[in-house]
């Protein structure tokens, strides 16, 4: 099952994306992780319209053609803070403060109940840092009824677009590329239109509150777009309100830049063949490389990250569903590292489109970006990692409000790492431990090194959960009030107890914390030890786990959470694997599966595993439901207001990571039938 010598490039060339038409849902991305361009059949962003979001929180439709970076963030003017929405619960260390929310989150849109309520959500909120699409300067407006014959390709090894087709007859080749290490598009042009009306036209958006929105097109007067001659080019001077960043453009073909309304530059060309580089960044500076310099980083970058790391070849598998699993696995592979390996931990929609204004969710993180050090990428995880060290004293003052040591961790934030009010966000549990698991993935990754880079972190955590477990009569138990994984009982927070995924998460984290501390030299903690021992029993009825220990106890609708204290989180006293293949017989047969998400099915593929049932793990995986979908670009889509999920394809690499590599002394290839004669290199066991 485990073979050397996979043939890197023909294991990606066979799923290079290919494109003949406009997939409303399904556009293309060039990025590096920490900046992203996506683009439509053109080449460029010529079309938003065509690649629409819904968003019932705002005035004007969503694009999926976003230009976003991981620093490009945005607030309007306010001076709320969150603790003007706090509100006290009764806990069992007395009463303590939560920034809750009183407005109304029910379906896509929201009611704030408040003012604060509703800036605190909405800001800071992601930039779409400008749109960069052709134009006609002759004639009407351009069209999609305009092109013809389209084809357009993305070439996964060099991480290049080309896109070819009939412009109202004429002919047009685009290729477009991002630099592996800069915020850097370079777009090169070649079509007889360009010395006769065709041009590229940027435009600058102000930022929007919307939901999932990032760009406000309806206020001109609010923000300013200075455009500066510049040889070769020009240069723009973006300001919104306190965020200021800076855009330069070098063009060859006789390029020629002029300002063309407050917030828009038109480039025009003389020639048939013109090469664009558009830079962004937070302040000006810098020589702009040329369109080839940019493509050759590129070819070399993405030829790199595909002959290094882990890969997966089910060519041999000899099953029908082999070949949609392995596309899966190589185009999540592109997509999470040019979406979830920036600075700070992404967005559910990356760099592509916003959700929940660009936040992000630290649950999610886990399913984002576990699995690079898994597939031997272990750096691109570190970038998002050392984000906790920044906002370590937030983090800190939120546990001493609540009455503990160490730190609490947010749920939904931006890069200040303010929680978001909300009536579900604050009271999570679940992404707590998850710096814990992520900094001992890098540390069995990297070796050492990873214990002084990440020991302020995993220690402040660890203090924490261990002070929140509260002992009762059935062990130390969590909550209330808490929200479980499965938010369906998001209502009930003032009541809901011990969910049984988080019981076996936090014994397990806090295990692996110990373990630190005897690594890093340092004595053991014995209330962490007995913490650790002496969590409570998840509760067990009709013979399956139940969600959590507090009525209705079991509801049966968004992630069935019960099943991932074996599977997410490896094998801990508290779990009964016997009990637990029943509770996995039992969600099968009953889940509402069109409320689930797409994190959930890579999920019940590693319960599937860690239980000895791979042919349950690979039909979990391919489970044919709406929000399992993968699109043609490689996007796990959920609805039309979050078009593309990226924890969906982060956790599809962590599954397949352990399906084929396994855990610490486990058996081969868990998680595949033993008839596939899969292949598989450079991948890490799980714990």
């Amino acid at each position: 099952m485990t073979g050397a010598g996979i043939d890197r490039r023909a294991l990606v060339g066979r799923h290079a994306v290919e494109v003949t038409r406009i997939v409303p849902e399904s556009p293309l991305s060039v990025g590096n992780g920490e900046f992203c361009c996506t683009v439509d059949v053109t080449g460029l962003q010529t079309f938003p319209d065509a690649h629409p979001v819904e968003d019932r929180t705002a005035a004007w439709p969503g694009t999926l053609l976003a230009t976003m970076s991981a620093w490009g963030w945005h607030s309007v003017p306010g001076a709320y803070e969150p603790g003007e929405t706090t509100r006290m619960y009764d806990t069992p260390r007395g009463l303590v403060p939560y920034v809750d929310m009183a407005g109304d989150l029910s379906g896509s849109g929201e009611s704030p109940a408040s003012a604060a309520e509703a800036w605190l959500r909405a800001n800071p909120h992601r930039l779409d840092l400008g749109r960069i699409g052709f134009a006609a300067t002759a004639g009407p407006p351009l069209t999609p009824g305009d092109l013809t014959g389209i084809h357009q390709r993305l070439d996964l090894w060099t991480g290049v677009i080309t896109s070819r087709y009939l412009l109202r007859g004429a002919p047009v080749r685009v290729t477009t590329a991002c630099h592996p290490e800069r915020d850097v598009l370079a777009v090169r042009v070649e079509s007889p239109l360009l010395a006769g009306g065709l041009a590229v036209r940027l435009a600058f958006p102000y930022g929007s509150q919307a939901w999932g929105n990032a760009a406000d097109w309806s206020r001109p007067g609010a923000h300013s777009s200075k455009v500066r001659p510049a040889p070769g080019g020009c240069t723009v001077e973006r300001a919104l309100d306190g965020t200021a960043y800076g855009v330069a453009v070098a063009m060859t073909g006789g390029g020629r830049a002029a300002q063309d309304g407050p917030h828009e530059v038109l480039l025009t060309f003389t020639e048939p063949a013109a090469e664009l580089v558009v830079a962004f960044a937070p302040a000006a500076g810098g020589e702009l490389p040329g369109f080839g310099e940019v493509a050759a980083a590129s070819g070399r970058h993405w030829a790199r990250f595909w002959s290094t790391g882990g890969a997966v070849d089910l060519s041999g598998a000899g099953d029908a569903r082999a070949p949609e699993l392995e596309r899966r696995v190589v185009l999540s592979q592109y997509l999470t590292a040019i979406h979830c390996a920036g600075s700070t931990p992404p967005a559910e929609t990356g760099l592509m489109a916003n959700s929940w204004r660009g936040r992000f969710h630290l649950e999610m993180h886990w399913w984002h970006a576990a699995h690079f050090p898994l597939w031997g990428r272990a750096e691109l995880l570190e970038r998002s990692l050392g984000w906790y060290a920044s906002i370590l004293p937030r983090a800190r003052e939120t546990a001493r409000a609540q009455g503990c040591p160490g730190a609490r961790w947010p749920k939904q934030v931006g890069p200040d790492g303010l929680e978001s009010p909300s009536p579900i966000g604050p009271f999570l549990l679940w992404q707590q431990p998850h710096p814990i698991f992520l900094a001992e993935l890098v540390r069995r990754a990297t070796g050492p090194r990873a214990l002084a880079e990440y020991a302020g972190v995993v220690l402040d955590t660890a203090a924490f959960m261990a002070a929140f477990a509260t002992r009762g009569p059935g062990g130390h138990g969590l909550g209330p009030p808490l929200v479980p994984a499965q938010e369906s009982y998001a209502d009930m927070r003032a009541s809901a107890a011990n969910p049984t995924f988080e019981l076996a998460y936090w014994s397990w984290a806090l295990e692996v914390a110990q373990r630190w501390r005897r690594l890093l030299g340092l004595p053991p903690e014995p209330v962490w030890a007995q913490v650790a021992a002496g969590m409570a029993r998840p509760l067990v009825r009709d013979g399956v786990y139940a969600a959590m220990d507090a009525p209705p106890y079991t509801v049966r609708d968004d992630h069935p959470s019960m099943l991932y204290a074996l599977g997410f989180v490896p094998p801990t006293r508290l779990i009964d694997p016997e009990i637990m293949r029943a509770t996995l017989r039992d969600v099968l047969a009953t889940w509402d599966w069109e409320s689930t998400w797409g994190w959930d099915y890579p999920a019940i593929a590693m319960t599937a595993t860690r239980l000895g049932e791979p042919e349950t793990a690979v039909d979990a995986l391919l489970m044919p439901v709406a929000k399992n979908a993968c699109l043609p670009n490689g996007h796990n889509r959920q609805t039309a207001s979050l078009p593309v999920y990226l924890p969906g394809n982060g956790g599809l690499l962590a599954a397949v990571a352990l399906m084929a590599r396994g855990w610490d002394g486990g058996p081969p290839a868990p998680g595949f039938p033993a008839s596939w004669q899969i292949r598989h290199e450079g991948l890490l066991p799980l714990p």
